[in-house]
């Protein structure tokens, strides 16, 4: 029939049995967990436990009102400039491998960006008038 090796370098179902098991005891853990929890803890609720708590400040006014767009504006211009710090490592590790056309393609990928960063600020991305 099958000798060990043949079955353990075989993809059969029965090789995905390790990680099915796995998997099942994982969720039956948490599952069994959240249940004992939920049967075994306190449960009492008073008005103090209820209230809305946020690091220990009052809170002020309501949770729903609208946030200004420019919170999320400048968190995705930090993302994309985060970003292109990240493209940076690889040059910094082989800059001598590349010679001058690597150099000439990194001042290409800065120009760009700053083209970018130019146009922000000329938009007014950055301004808090709010």
């Amino acid at each position: 029939m099958f000798t060990d090796t043949e079955l353990l370098s075989a993809t059969t179902p029965f090789s995905y049995f390790p990680i099915v098991m796995q998997l099942v005891a994982a969720l039956g853990f948490v599952g069994l967990t959240m249940v004992a929890t939920h049967f075994l803890g306190p449960k009492r609720k008073t008005s103090d436990k209820l209230a809305t708590f946020e690091s220990g400040i009052e809170q002020k006014g309501n949770a729903r009102q609208p946030v200004a767009i420019k919170y999320f504006l400048t968190a995705i211009l930090f993302v994309l400039f985060d970003v292109e710090v990240i493209f940076f490592y690889p040059y910094a590790v082989n800059f001598r491998e590349l010679g001058w056309d690597g150099f000439m393609a990194m001042l290409l990928f800065v120009a760009f960006f700053m083209g970018g960063f130019f146009y922000i600020l000329k938009k007014g991305a950055l301004k808090w008038e709010d």
